[in-house]
């Protein structure tokens, strides 16, 4: 895809290991075992993610375990989300299943974001507030 791209797509058979990190709009079907950093995310029902999601939109079908932060967010009724909810605006249609805690975000405070770390400290990634 050229640079100027607004929209990629990870298809069904595609297994992606590692963190993503996009300025375009991003679909997913297939498994993502890292965290996600992008404009908006589509998820599509049989896709499973492993990590956090941190986007300006998000609608989710498929399987989420990690945290999520969103400006707005859409939970389909496949959704299965096993982790924290961040949002400023939230729909979730019947059937739609979270463990975890919702936490509203009042619109205009900034996202988290997550710094990765030294690699001779804790693999594991901080939440800083950006503000």
């Amino acid at each position: 895809m050229t640079s100027n791209a607004t929209f990629s797509v990870i298809g069904p058979d595609v297994v992606i290991r590692g963190d993503i990190s996009a300025n375009a709009d991003l679909h997913v079907d297939g498994r993502v075992e890292g965290d996600i950093s992008c404009a908006s995310l589509v998820q599509g029902e049989a896709s499973v993610i492993e990590g956090s999601i941190e986007a300006e939109s998000a609608r989710l079908a498929g399987r989420v375990t990690g945290s999520i932060h969103v400006r707005e967010l859409v939970m389909l009724r496949t959704a299965r989300a096993d982790g924290d909810v961040r949002y400023d605006a939230l729909t979730i249609e019947q059937g739609a299943q979270v463990v975890g805690r919702f936490s509203y975000q009042a619109p205009g405070q900034a996202l988290a974001s997550i710094d990765s770390v030294d690699a001779d400290e804790d693999e594991s990634p901080r939440l800083h507030l950006a503000g």
